[in-house]
């Protein structure tokens, strides 16, 4: 997986890859346009949209209502460092489920590549090149 990340101007940021383009940008009260999601909205986001993944794939798997089904993603700002603190993940599905399909819901949810990630965390690794070394 290769994204990349170019410098628009001021704090503002494309995202690119495979021809998907989004923009990062920040709330004009820290010196941004409020023209796009702050970097951690996106990963807020990002993990967001991989539970609605794997909770849409349980219902479709079950032959569930599926359509509809919306994902709620919460954290807080903590300080010391700067990071997102307790994250929650509320799934709205569009009809009531039994405790077996909502215990499946959880667990396939559970199950989404960015959790994983989270719950088992990579080495992060920071190279820094000149334009010339490129």
């Amino acid at each position: 997986m290769k994204i990349e990340i170019q410098h628009l101007g001021d704090v503002q940021f494309s995202v690119s890859t495979r021809g998907h383009i989004i923009y990062s940008d920040q709330p004009e009260d820290n010196g941004g346009y409020d023209e796009g999601m702050t970097p951690p909205e996106m990963f807020l986001g990002a993990l967001g949209a991989c539970a609605a993944f794997y909770a849409v794939a349980y219902l479709k798997r079950k032959g569930l209502p599926y359509e509809g089904t919306r994902v709620e993603a919460h954290a807080d700002k903590l300080k010391n460092p700067a990071r997102l603190g307790e994250m929650v993940l509320r799934v709205l599905t569009p009809s009531e489920l039994n405790e077996e399909d909502q215990r499946g819901v959880d667990e396939s949810v559970a199950k989404c590549i960015l959790h994983n990630t989270l719950t088992h965390p990579p080495v992060i690794k920071t190279e820094i090149l000149c334009a010339q070394q490129v």
